[in-house]
């Protein structure tokens, strides 16, 4: 499929990934897009959902991140969205994890605003980070449009939302709008493209729609083939083959 022939979110999502390592602890907060606004204003989730009970996330988190990450990821015509691949499953369990925890950052002060290139300077680890901006934003949401939280609004009006947040724009109580965003979409891409054993990527969905060969032993007579794709499915760490 040429570069033309996809849609604008999808190109800019694929074009990042040579930002953007392929496991957990990815860090990479590149803009990938949003899709624009579907015909149909619904909030509802495309694809097929994951079944999952979450352990970390409240019923209302839960709500908030599958419009959201529906939104930052959807499915189209050219590969599944970030929803039917488990990525809520993946954040869900990513939370519980010592990394979501803060184990290997430093959160003591003093908590200064600097250059993005000293990165994150707050006292909130990653699974704060999400809770507290999921409040705050459907707390925005609901005091600018009549009670509504996120989850209940048409998906151009999720979409205008999720672009003012990447900016900055919007003014949460408790943590920058900006932070939050830059956290959310790591977390959803590192769930879609991550191996399939932490939880997201289910079958390999996005490895397949890149042609990515995964944990295959040899693969560098293909590194540099750019005019077709990987003949081969991808391999995950447990040794499947998708």
């Amino acid at each position: 499929m040429s570069d033309d022939q996809q849609s604008p979110s999808r190109r800019r999502l694929i074009k990042s990934l040579m930002f953007v390592p392929m496991g957990v602890g990815a860090a990479g907060v590149l803009n990938a897009g949003l899709k624009p606004a579907d015909a149909a204003a619904t909030a509802a989730p495309e694809g097929k959902p994951d079944a999952y009970n979450p352990a970390f996330f409240t019923a209302d988190e839960w709500r908030f991140l599958t419009a959201a990450v529906d939104r930052l990821i959807p499915h189209d015509e050219h590969g599944p969205g970030a929803i039917e691949l488990g990525t809520l499953e993946f954040l869900d369990r990513h939370m519980q994890t010592p990394y979501a925890a803060g184990s290997i950052w430093y959160l003591q002060g003093p908590f200064l605003e600097a250059p993005g290139e000293f990165g994150y300077q707050g006292k909130l680890p990653l699974k704060d980070i999400l809770r507290v901006g999921i409040k705050d934003f459907d707390s925005y949401s609901a005091k600018n449009f009549g009670g509504k939280k996120f989850a209940d609004l048409d998906k151009a009006q999720q979409e205008a939302l999720l672009k003012d947040c990447e900016g900055g724009k919007l003014k949460f109580e408790n943590i920058s709008s900006k932070i939050f965003f830059a956290n959310l979409l790591t977390e959803t891409r590192n769930g879609y493209f991550a191996d399939p054993k932490h939880g997201g990527n289910k079958g390999m969905g996005s490895w397949k729609m890149i042609g990515y060969p995964g944990m295959r032993g040899d693969y560098l007579d293909w590194v540099e083939v750019r005019d077709k794709p990987y003949p081969i499915g991808p391999v995950d760490l447990a040794g499947r083959r998708g």
